[in-house]
């Protein structure tokens, strides 16, 4: 049976552009891990601050295996680097990932949003994109995807 995680971040006014650009710069990395199913990054529309990262996995065992990962821990572990050099005024990192981080609890981010992007103009976008996160786990119960053969 399917499980589905939803990563609720919160994500300060004004923000939420720099966030999207550091998921986009590493589209494609969780695609490649066995029992993946699926990605998704919503944004907001009304009434709320926060994104979520929704994710679907083959079983609970998939997505314990993609946080333990080296591409995960890799990601994560950029992130923590550049928040420490956003915080000293060094360097220019570009990150993102698409994965969850487990027991963090509401508020304790893990890193999404931590790191340097730049903008269009080139201009540094530093400190953290997100400054909370919280996980949520479901298991699908009925599923519809609407597509016709």
């Amino acid at each position: 049976m399917s499980v589905v995680k939803i990563n609720v971040l919160e994500v300060p006014e004004g923000k939420g552009e720099v966030l999207e650009e550091r998921f986009a710069a590493r589209a494609g990395e969780v695609d490649k891990v066995d029992g993946f199913e699926s990605f998704e990054l919503l944004r907001p529309t009304e009434g709320t601050d926060r994104y979520l990262v929704v994710t679907k996995w083959r079983d609970e065992q998939s997505f314990k295996a993609w946080m333990d990962s080296a591409a995960f821990q890799r990601g994560h572990a950029q992130s923590s680097q550049d928040a420490k050099d956003a915080e000293a005024g060094e360097g220019h990192g570009h990150g993102g990932g698409h994965g969850h981080g487990g027991g963090h609890g509401h508020g304790g981010g893990h890193g999404h949003g931590a790191e340097h992007g730049h903008g269009a103009d080139d201009a540094p976008k530093g400190g953290p994109a997100a400054v909370g996160s919280e996980l949520w786990g479901f298991e699908v119960i009925l599923s519809s995807s609407g597509e016709r053969p």
